[in-house]
């Protein structure tokens, strides 16, 4: 038996490994198992998000993004470039830059101080964690607090099983070492969009199958109505309202193929030939195992863990945060999460806000929102403003005019709601609409704010101002 721990958080994803760090820089002496290894037995840290999900996918967006410009885009700008792309170069790069990140956890849990467990971690009881190796062995270890972050894996779908070549899931579709003639994605949501558009630039005929009727039911309706049709122009095939049933493989080698079974928004039976099918239709928790089924933890019926606003479970000493709680999944929300529930077993005040966690899609252009949609307001009275990328000086001379930032404001107050914005470096200028709500501003405070110039920024301004009909670079619909 282990000496006992402040603090064992299971699982080195973006909200234990961050809880973690917090937990140590906080004098309280803390462990962190982690299930993922490497061939030498040691931990890999950094979770879905690191390994095989939020990294290495914006690392090929980003080099696709730039081979697409140079293709298509240089000219307006008096370029002309002859450019191919190595698949097994870029592929290195996004290794490389993953391991680099990785590692760099590994340095930062040492010089903190934070004990690495290698293996998968269970809560026994209130106190004591068991781990088991890759070896089978098991030991347990002791503590005061335990923290649940154990992550997220994706839905597999009935008659789409992957198989780790030819249907595959977003890990799989991260790693092809060429690219595919054509390829089917099931699902059009954010992992399905940016999955697409990595392969479609690099040349691939790539179709997106969607369940519901309405594209981005989440993203304000504005924006998805640009969303959809710039897609369209960079060759995603998005179709909405079909129900896929069967992925069956024919032929062998080079010439397999996947028959993709399905019906399309009308009801009529499909079956469409793929080089690939990507399954991308969201994820679920990781929960089986992590819990010993006669503690007084519970579930939801999707296998989510129940816990109160500051994280805790029904066991006064355990807390869950990430992605096995309610919530979206997204690991900056888990990283806060983690770094709150230290705290709270700190004995500090501290709380996440819940209604300012910014959302991006890193598609291109970038969709990033923060707050509620003009859908989800559709019963309360609010005011709103507008501006487009194309009547923005910054945009101009960047040669990319698409999109728009949007901001609704409450009609009493003026009290910002929510802020959406499509269009260059969405992800980066949605900061600006989260510092504004987590101070509880008005559109007036966000008009009356001096923003440089030229920036893309602006827009963000002149969407404030729009919302009482003072923008200055447009037409104002409101005097």
């Amino acid at each position: 038996m282990a000496d006992t721990y402040d603090i064992i958080v299971i699982g080195a994803g973006p909200a234990g490994y961050v809880a973690a760090i917090r937990g140590a820089q906080l004098g309280l002496k803390t462990a962190c198992v982690e299930r993922w290894m490497d061939a030498d037995g040691k931990p890999v840290y950094g979770g879905t998000c690191l390994n095989v999900g939020c990294i290495p996918s914006k690392a090929l967006l980003e080099a696709t993004h730039k081979y697409h410009d140079a293709q298509h885009n240089y000219a307006g700008l008096g370029m002309t470039a002859k450019v191919s792309m190595n698949i097994g170069k870029l592929m290195e790069h996004k290794n490389s830059m993953v391991a680099k990140l990785t590692g760099g956890i590994a340095g930062l849990f040492k010089a903190n101080g934070v004990t690495p467990v290698p293996g998968t971690g269970k809560l026994v009881s209130a106190n004591l964690v068991e781990v088991t190796d890759a070896q089978g062995k098991v030991a347990q270890y002791k503590c005061q607090h335990a923290i649940l972050a154990s992550g997220s894996t994706p839905v597999q779908i009935p008659g789409l099983e992957f198989d780790g070549e030819h249907v595959v899931d977003s890990a799989g579709a991260l790693a092809f070492d060429k690219v595919p003639q054509s390829l089917c994605i099931v699902g059009a949501g954010v992992i399905g969009l940016e999955l697409g558009s990595v392969w479609s630039r690099l040349g691939s005929k790539v179709t997106l199958l969607e369940a519901v009727p309405d594209f981005l039911p989440m993203v304000d309706k504005d924006i998805t109505k640009m969303v959809q049709r710039d897609l369209a122009k960079e060759g995603l095939d998005i179709q909405l309202g079909c129900k896929v049933s069967a992925a069956k493989v024919t032929g062998k080698g080079a010439r397999a193929m996947v028959k993709v079974t399905y019906a399309n928004a009308k009801g009529e039976a499909t079956t469409t030939a793929f080089s690939k099918v990507v399954v991308a239709v969201g994820r679920c928790p990781v929960t089986d195992g992590l819990i010993d089924p006669s503690l007084d933890i519970k579930l939801d019926k999707r296998g989510f863990i129940e816990v109160d606003e500051q994280c805790r479970t029904a066991m006064p000493n355990v807390f869950a945060v990430g992605d096995i709680v309610r919530g979206p999944m997204l690991a900056h929300k888990g990283s806060e999460e983690g770094v709150m529930a230290v705290e709270v077993i700190a004995g500090q005040s501290t709380q996440v806000n819940y209604n300012t966690i910014p959302n991006v899609i890193y598609t291109c252009p970038e969709v990033a929102w923060v707050g509620k949609t003009a859908q989800e307001l559709k019963d309360r009275e609010t005011n709103s403003g507008t501006f487009p990328f194309s009547a923005l000086g910054r945009a101009m001379a960047n040669n990319d005019t698409r999109g728009m930032a949007k901001i609704i404001a409450d009609k009493q107050t003026d009290q910002i709601l929510g802020i959406h914005i499509y269009g260059q470096h969405a992800g980066e200028l949605i900061s600006q609409g989260v510092t504004a709500m987590e101070f509880s501003a008005s559109a007036e405070d966000v008009a009356l704010t001096m923003f440089a110039h030229p920036t893309m920024a602006e827009a963000v301004h002149e969407a404030a101002l729009a919302v009482h009909g003072h923008a200055i670079h447009m037409v104002n619909r409101k005097r």
